[in-house]
């Protein structure tokens, strides 16, 4: 792929201003698919099922099959809905959206079009720099999920350059809620974290109202993020029309979200600058070079020819459940993670650090389990988290808060080091056992006994027969050598802090 010309960053926005819209695609974890009886097995299990087994005629797209509304999943719409301070339609109206989908057996994806069940919304979003945004939501439609392509015999992995493409059918039908936001100004530089910021509320909101598994690494989270710019006018002047927008499809973590509309920002300045224009189109997001290449010119509304499906009748919630849903919601994410930043007394860095590694829920999990919020953030956004980007894993994937929790109260007992903690931390990611389990199997707990302590520490010094007259003489630190011996006699399996006032007791004796 050949090198894009780019913008600097700051030029880009002295000439232009960025306007972004972005498309958030949650996957919701109802027991059935949208319109049929297929499975939809909780923890993303279509990933890992053998293809075309998680269907029915319906998904194929079979003669004579009709669809039937998920009731669960228009709960679920609704209460998402409400969480995004959208109004909800009294009778929304499914559509048949016509496009060529290999990977949609009837040829066409039944969604919503021109009656979603959610409009007119607004989410507030907090950036690291501490400017808060109201973004405006236009809609939040239901629709299904189309299945999944493997091209196989190209490099790439990639339709350019393949042999043959195999489809999977397991994920069609899997229900979905779109949250298309109106678009937004006044972002500037900051443009690209608020993207990511706002993909990242979403997934905060989804996961409060258990709605979604909400994993962008897995798709049941999927982001499209339309930028486009417009040039600068002195003021007084009326605002230019809208730019010429590109659509960034199915980008799949927050960093990556802000690096393509940052990209997005530099390329198109730097055609726009050089008397060029931009085509409407999607485009390709590559993680491993950092820029986008384009897929296919973007399709307007009138080019999938929607029209009422009429095998569905509109949906029409009751007042009584709308309001028995909008009871049941949660606090919204910013208001909880203002809350919980005090609540554990975290500095801005510290809370910060929790949140750019997605742990917030996890943490506050192990907090209610027991465990401090220092320990826990120091689990979590530490060991837990290290082990889990060598091994290409959600750090929740590894280990339950509980867990978490029963094994800093072993450490709080005294029972463990935090180096043989890590040792238990091991055992329990390999599935050994709980905390204590492993301490007992593998014999990790402390050494509390005085005696054996004393014993350890008197051979230490018959080796290092002058270390006590050191310390006599005010050489403190001399200690250190007695207690690196000790602990390494007890492998590890001593309080070294108890080992140190034992010898100070020893040498003042």
């Amino acid at each position: 792929m050949a090198k894009t010309d780019l913008m600097d960053y700051d030029k880009a926005l002295e000439l232009f201003e960025p306007v972004i819209g972005l498309e958030v695609h949650v996957e919701l974890n109802t027991v059935t698919k949208m319109f049929s009886a297929a499975p939809n097995p909780a923890n993303s299990a279509y990933h890992d099922a053998a293809p075309n087994t998680l269907v029915t005629p319906v998904c194929l797209g079979l003669p004579g099959s009709l669809p039937v509304v998920n009731g669960e999943a228009v709960r679920k719409s609704i209460s998402l809905g409400l969480a995004l301070g959208c109004s909800i339609a009294e009778s929304s109206r499914f559509a048949r959206k016509n496009y060529f989908y290999p990977d949609l057996a009837k040829n066409y994806q039944i969604s919503q079009y021109d009656e979603p069940i959610a409009h007119d919304g607004e989410v507030e979003v907090e950036l690291d720099n501490g400017r808060v945004f109201h973004v405006p939501i236009e809609r939040a439609h239901m629709e299904e999920d189309a299945g999944k392509l493997t091209h196989v015999g190209g490099a790439t992995g990639r339709i350019q350059g393949a042999e043959y493409s195999l489809v999977d059918y397991n994920r069609a039908g899997v229900p979905l809620v779109e949250i298309v936001t109106k678009p937004i100004f006044g972002a500037e530089a900051d443009a690209p974290a608020l993207a990511a910021a706002y993909v990242s509320t979403i997934r905060d909101i989804a996961l409060s109202l258990g709605i979604s598994e909400a994993r962008m690494e897995r798709g049941n989270l999927r982001c499209d993020a339309n930028v486009s710019l417009r040039p600068r006018v002195a003021d007084g002047e009326p605002a230019p029309k809208l730019g010429i927008r590109t659509e960034t499809k199915n980008v799949n973590s927050f960093r990556s979200i802000e690096r393509a509309v940052r990209f997005e920002i530099q390329r198109q300045a730097a055609i726009l600058a050089a008397g060029g224009s931009i085509t409407q189109e999607t485009r390709h997001w590559h993680e491993d070079t950092g820029e986008t290449s384009a897929g296919r010119p973007k399709s307007d509304a009138d080019d999938y020819r929607y029209f009422p499906e009429p095998d569905l009748l509109p949906v029409v919630p009751s007042a009584e459940l709308v309001e028995e849903l909008r009871a049941a919601l949660p606090e919204s994410p910013v208001v909880r993670r203002r809350r919980r930043k005090a609540e554990w007394g975290f500095t801005d860095l510290e809370f910060q650090g929790v949140v750019n590694a997605g742990l917030t829920n996890e943490v506050a999990a192990t907090v209610a389990a027991g465990a401090s919020p220092a320990a826990a953030r120091k689990w979590w956004t530490g060991e837990i988290l290290r082990i889990a980007n060598a091994e290409a894993k959600e750090p929740s994937a590894l280990v339950e808060p509980a867990a978490v929790a029963e094994l800093q109260q072993l450490v709080d007992a005294g029972t463990l080091t935090d180096k043989l903690a890590r040792q238990v931390l091991e055992g329990m990611i390999a599935g050994e056992g709980s905390p204590q389990q492993i301490v007992d199997a593998r014999g990790l707990a402390v050494v509390s006994d005085d005696g054996a302590l004393i014993a350890a520490i008197d051979e230490a010094l018959a080796a290092q027969p002058d270390v006590l007259e050191k310390i006599r003489d005010g050489k403190v630190q001399a200690a250190g050598a007695v207690i690196g011996a000790v602990m390494k006699a007890m492998q590890g399996k001593a309080d070294a802090a108890r080992v140190r006032e034992l010898v100070l007791e020893r040498a003042s004796a």
